[in-house]
């Protein structure tokens, strides 16, 4: 899939923190409302031709099994794939494991004796779920995993295009922060996305001549709040740092956080990762410190997702991976074009657009 074209970018100063959320379920149906700053369920195009098998035989059973839903981003992210799934009709029993490694992998054990056709992986460690997902496939289930690295060639793989997403934020930051500039990281190892931007971090220090003076960071089920006092404490011990890199978006809310905690925010430039309703409002606040970000629609990824497990049910997908193009956001375009919200940005931006990734004729597809 070919690279979408960056925008101009431009620096800042600090940001509101009324945007910390978590949020999360364990097994909701297609017909769950989502709470918070969630989009709205989307509206869906017509299908023009007739479904195929299995979906000629009316509700097909998938299973959706998450690592975790906490957090804007993926709150909008299954927000997208209830839809999507409702739209073709699916029957989607959502497993959330919030963030317990260990119940993941029980999620997964019991999505394959559910009786679901499909299985969606969202996140997760490999070391956890590689069984059970070699036991679904085995099984004849279908599997299509969401930012996973896994082992079984049978697998449908989808993914964000991490890599494009980090070099765009870094090439903002490169150019904000000069060479030689001292640098802070927040990121957790382990995590297929997350491991991914890391290797174009490396490659960015060492280009830069930056001097990486602190890397902290956890993933738990509130990851914004919980990363506020390792930030805070390598601020204390860091505060000559220019800028610091937090490449998902709910690190890069705590470390905004933590930033204002220390009163650096009109010294300490936050480069983040990722985008939702809540970023918005972070990036766009009155003296905001997050200066630049990068990602996908997170519902229309999500959607997207969906559609690829129907295509490969009804035996059209015809390849083993699909991947979503990040495209480059900046608080200078937020706030230049006064945008809100995703709905806003979507008009706003059209490369976030996915509606022909992963389609056909028969799919009722999710608007964005």
């Amino acid at each position: 899939m070919s690279r979408t074209a960056r925008l101009p970018l431009a620096t800042i100063s600090l940001a509101s923190a009324s945007v910390l959320l978590a949020a999360g379920c364990s097994q909701t149906s297609s017909g769950s409302a989502s709470s918070g700053t969630a989009d709205t369920a989307a509206s869906a195009s017509a299908a023009t031709a007739a479904k195929p098998a299995p979906f000629s035989k009316g509700a097909v059973k998938v299973a959706l099994v998450r690592q975790s839903g906490a957090g804007d981003y993926f709150e909008q992210w299954g927000t997208g794939a209830k839809a999507q799934a409702k739209a073709l009709g699916i029957d989607l029993t959502v497993y959330d494991a919030q963030a317990d490694n260990a119940k993941q992998a029980t999620d997964l054990s019991s999505a394959i004796n559910s009786g679901a056709k499909a299985i969606i992986v969202d996140h997760g460690f490999p070391a956890t779920i590689q069984p059970q997902i070699d036991a679904a496939v085995k099984k004849g289930i279908k599997v299509v995993v969401y930012d996973v690295d896994q082992t079984n060639s049978k697998v449908i793989s989808t993914e964000q295009d991490d890599a494009s997403m980090a070099s765009a934020v870094l090439d903002v930051m490169a150019k904000d922060l000069g060479k030689n500039a001292k640098v802070g990281y927040v990121n957790v190892a382990g995590y297929a996305a997350l491991d991914k931007r890391d290797s174009v971090w490396k490659k960015a220090v060492e280009s830069n001549g930056w001097t990486q003076e602190f890397k902290v960071g956890k993933v738990t089920d509130s990851t914004a709040t919980d990363n506020v006092p390792l930030v805070s404490a390598a601020l204390t011990q860091h505060s000559d740092v220019t800028g610091i890199f937090a490449p998902y978006d709910e690190l890069a809310k705590g470390t905004l956080l933590a930033v204002q905690n220390k009163k650096l925010a009109g010294k300490v430039k936050v480069f983040g990762a990722d985008i939702s309703n809540a970023d918005i409002q972070a990036i766009t606040a009155d003296n905001s410190p997050w200066v630049a970000t990068a990602g996908t629609d997170p519902s229309a990824v999500g959607a997207a997702v969906v559609r690829t497990a129907a295509l490969e049910l009804a035996g059209q997908l015809n390849k083993t991976s699909v991947e979503f193009p990040a495209v480059a956001i900046t608080r200078d375009f937020l706030v230049s074009k006064k945008i809100k919200n995703m709905d806003e940005l979507r008009s706003a931006l059209p490369a976030l657009n996915l509606s022909k990734v992963s389609t056909a004729d028969w799919i009722a597809n999710v608007a964005h």
